[in-house]
């Protein structure tokens, strides 16, 4: 059954075209792994009811008319075609809406209800493969992932900047920031605890299978313990960090200008320095990882009223990004004052390149006793 869906979505996505414009659909094994789950109006759902993010954009677009009216508009990965209106709205001459799903043609359905299809054109297909008529003044998309680089939709961004956008033309967002800060957080003890009870169990099954089957499965002990290890201990997860689990200074380690990184920059490894304060108490359980994105427009046409769009840890509830929490264990000892220091590294996993690798090396400085003593440390996790 789940079969039969997957095929049935993949030949819509495929057969149905809603613009002359229409690009080449997916490769299947991408659209295996990412693309399929934006065909369903359940996950637009999921991302349109996101209040803080769909707020911005429509605030980064609306307060901005000036700088919209009269232009010509991309929307790339436009979904249900919300970014397109209201580029529409906002006084666009013409708006290119550019979906690869065939939820490209839920997008031309929205559009024409709204009275917007003299302006909008949904144009089906991946970016990398349409054609235009004319380059665009404008170029909109909401393409961040977890940890700001998951997904690794900002290629096909940087692809369609360098083909379709003119000289001077803005992106929005213009501009994305990363972020890592020190937290205090029950998740790394219960992650430990899951661990110990998964190697306790492998422990009992071993004994079993020997008991009732006489086969010694011993040999595989490491493999299991380093899985369950990677698994527990080395995978990011998805949290809602109030702002009083923060124990210091957040520290950002990696600043953006849409208008200038390279695809190269962007698939090469990323390593940076970075230095966080310890503020309230230690220990610190995890690290949280976040991202904020600002809309200011090009050099070239700025503007009026600049948005930002954070997903740092809020009183109020987290985006649908929320943050990734990065357990430490055993925690990371240190008192008011110290400074947790290190490199942090994020290269796309080799499995999948939508996908993420993390590593940070750190250590503590300072004049308490924990300074003193610490050792530098390395941290591996995989964002899912």
């Amino acid at each position: 059954f789940i079969a039969l869906i997957y095929i049935s979505s993949i030949m819509t996505d495929v057969a149905m075209k809603v613009s002359d414009l229409d690009g080449e659909a997916p490769e299947s094994t991408d659209y295996a792994n990412y693309f399929c789950t934006y065909s369903y109006l359940y996950h637009q759902k999921d991302m349109l009811e996101d209040h803080k993010r769909t707020g911005a954009y429509y605030q980064a677009i609306m307060s901005n008319k000036r700088q919209f009216h009269n232009k010509v508009v991309l929307d790339v990965g436009t979904g249900s075609g919300i970014l397109a209106i209201f580029a529409a709205k906002a006084g666009a001459k013409k708006v290119y809406a550019v979906e690869a799903t065939s939820m490209a043609l839920n997008a031309r359905k929205l559009v024409a209800h709204n009275k917007l299809d003299h302006i909008v054109e949904v144009i089906q297909g991946t970016v990398e493969t349409i054609k235009l008529p004319e380059k665009v003044d404008i170029i909109v998309s909401e393409w961040m992932g977890y940890f700001l680089l998951r997904e690794s939709m900002l290629d096909s961004v940087l692809i369609a900047r360098d083909k379709f956008l003119k000289e001077g033309g803005a992106l929005y967002p213009s501009h994305a920031n990363m972020y890592i800060s020190p937290i205090a957080t029950k998740i790394t003890g219960n992650k430990a605890a899951d661990l110990e009870s998964s190697l306790d169990g492998w422990q009992g099954f071993t004994e079993d299978m020997s008991k009732y089957y006489q086969v010694d499965l011993s040999c595989f002990d490491q493999a299991f313990d380093e899985e369950q290890k990677e698994f527990f201990l080395g995978t990011s997860q998805w949290t809602d960090i109030h702002p009083s689990q923060v124990l210091g200074t957040a520290s950002c380690f990696k600043r953006y200008d849409l208008h200038t990184v390279t695809l190269d920059e962007l698939k090469g490894v990323l390593k940076a320095p970075f230095s966080m304060q310890v503020v309230t108490r230690g220990p610190v359980d995890a690290l949280c990882g976040y991202f904020d994105v600002t809309f200011s427009g090009s050099a070239a046409n700025p503007t009026d009223n600049n948005v930002i769009l954070t997903t740092m840890p809020d009183q109020t509830g987290a985006t649908h990004w929320g943050q990734q929490t990065f357990v430490m264990y055993p925690t990371l000892e240190c008192a008011p004052g110290d400074t947790i220091k290190g490199d942090i590294v994020v290269t796309r996993r080799n499995d999948n390149q939508r996908l993420l690798k993390v590593e940070a090396d750190v250590v503590v400085e300072g004049n308490s006793a924990f300074a003193r003593n610490s050792k530098p440390r390395k941290f591996i996790y995989n964002i899912d």
